[in-house]
């Protein structure tokens, strides 16, 4: 059996942490920031964990 490829745009959007959990940017972070509150800008800043439901398939695509 060949060797699976990396997904190159999950490669670039997700990351894996020390414990394997499948780390992830907020959206809604590029344009029309006017409308939005300063409190909802600042906390999509942060990074979120991907939900432990999708994390087996997000993990497959990025693990080389």
């Amino acid at each position: 059996m060949g060797k699976l490829k990396t997904h190159s745009a999950s490669s670039k959007r997700f990351t894996l942490t020390g414990s394997g959990k499948v780390k992830m940017n907020h959206n809604n972070h590029r344009h029309k920031l006017g409308i939005k509150t300063q409190k909802r800008k600042r906390n999509l800043r942060k990074g979120a964990i991907l939900s432990e439901a999708f994390a087996p398939t997000y993990r497959k695509l990025i693990t080389k």
